[in-house]
């Protein structure tokens, strides 16, 4: 017989200020043959919390195309959007700091000249990452496909389950997980982060890795030109290292300082969990709930293409390229 549980799930939480998540694992559950033949008025799923916008009518006006932006995932989070304005508020404090007070007095000496050039260029690569990661579906299972008829076509055989969300009345693939901010189940959800606004899931796990990684180097980046540029003040006079009085210079010098810090060691961390997460085959949420997997676990290497794409190239570490999946899971959600 064909056992569809359908029960609310557990409560989880992943650390770094995300929000409660769910697991599909536990609850009662419901035969199929007594599920009756002219059932209830279905329920409905509850409101998105997400709106999506088709770009491509707007790109076919202006004459372009654009293989990487064709629809925007946007969460409607008020917690989330601050802490998204907040993100580019910090990072265009930096832009301003190490561009305007450090490197333009003497723009064009062969140190300034090329330490800006790395500077901008890792920030662009980071500011797209980001994007990338907020605007991208993350993996969202489809609404309300969780029907009679639907889970008849699927052929499941004695024995086999299949898992309803009762909040998205959606058949859950294994591995998904239900975002109460986002109210959608996820594919391979490992948690939902308020300074991309977005969960981190399937199909957006490669932009926020890279957005990690490239913070984190902008962000020690700054903090060597704010340590050295203060120590060489120091040395002479304030007027040929800055244009700004000694007073304005040191409290510029000190919020960068304190910024650089803070986040290159917190994105970095963040990196470092997310790449052993990917190495491991299991999300933040299947680590926190340590349960036996369900699945069968990949090898690192498969993993982190199953994420990057393949083959390993330059578009590993390039936002505006979309994976080409070394792999394609049978998930029950393609009904």
């Amino acid at each position: 017989m064909h056992r569809i549980p359908n029960t609310a799930m557990d409560n989880t939480m992943n650390g770094g200020g995300d929000h409660h998540h769910h697991s599909p694992y536990h609850g009662q559950e419901t035969y199929l043959e007594d599920i009756p033949l002219k059932p209830p008025k279905a329920k409905k799923p509850v409101p998105d919390g997400v709106t999506t916008i088709d770009c491509t009518p707007y790109f076919k006006c202006l004459g372009l195309t654009s293989p990487w932006l064709r629809r925007v995932w946007f969460v409607k989070d008020i917690c989330g959007l601050v802490c998204a304005v907040i993100t580019w508020m910090l990072l265009l404090y930096a832009e301003y700091v190490v561009m305007i007070v450090m490197l333009l007095p003497q723009f064009f000496s062969p140190y300034n000249f090329f330490n800006a050039i790395v500077y901008n260029f890792f920030s662009f690569m980071a500011l797209s990452s980001h994007l990338r990661a907020m605007l991208t579906d993350p993996g969202a299972v489809p609404k309300g496909n969780a029907t009679r008829d639907n889970i008849l076509k699927m052929g499941l055989r004695d024995g086999e389950v299949v898992f309803k969300c009762p909040k998205c009345v959606s058949i859950k693939p294994e591995r998904a997980h239900h975002c109460s901010v986002c109210q959608r189940c996820i594919r391979k959800m490992d948690h939902h982060c308020p300074w991309v606004n977005n969960c981190v899931g399937e199909t957006n796990q490669k932009y926020f890795v890279l957005f990690t990684m490239y913070i984190c180097i902008i962000s020690f980046h700054a903090l060597y030109l704010a340590v050295t540029h203060f120590v060489t003040c120091l040395g002479k006079e304030w007027k040929s290292c800055s244009g700004f009085s000694p007073p304005a210079t040191t409290v510029f010098l000190i919020f960068l300082i304190f910024e650089a810090l803070l986040f290159g060691i917190f994105t970095g961390i963040m990196f470092g969990t997310q790449v052993s997460a990917i190495c491991s085959d299991e999300t933040g949420i299947e680590q926190l709930k340590r349960e036996a997997a369900r699945w069968e676990r990949k090898s690192r290497w498969r993993s982190m293409k199953g994420v990057f794409g393949q083959p390993f190239g330059w578009h590993w570490f390039s936002p505006f390229a979309t994976p080409k999946f070394a792999y394609m899971e049978n998930d029950l959600h393609t009904v």
